[in-house]
């Protein structure tokens, strides 16, 4: 297999990568946040302490997730990025849209 071809097949499986630990990571973010005013709200109304532990055991596991997307999601796109520096070298792959897709992936995540 050539070497164009390699990066290219790397970057599709790095891009796909990265759109998924994106939205995986953002799916638990609002999880989380949604579990957070649950617990707010169960502890304001005087709900009894079983549920409101229950929802509490619930959010730090949203937020265990949270920070196990986002470590995955910041390897990923260093991986990446990486590999889009790797590609611009080579002037086979400079409108490639595998490139271009990667280079926008990198956008979503910097934001």
């Amino acid at each position: 297999m050539s070497d164009i071809a390699t990066i290219r097949r790397q970057l599709k499986i790095k891009t796909g990568a990265a759109k998924r630990l994106l939205k995986e990571h953002g799916l638990y973010k609002k999880e989380a946040d949604e579990g957070k005013m649950k617990v707010d709200k169960l502890i304001a109304d005087g709900a009894e302490g079983w549920e409101v532990r229950n929802s509490q055991n619930l959010l730090r596991e949203s937020e265990k997730m949270v920070a196990d997307t986002s470590e995955r999601l910041g390897t990923t796109v260093l991986e990446l990025r990486d590999l889009v520096v790797a590609a611009k070298k080579e002037p086979e792959l400079q409108q490639d849209p595998a490139l271009l897709e990667g280079e926008d992936v990198l956008e979503q995540a910097n934001l």
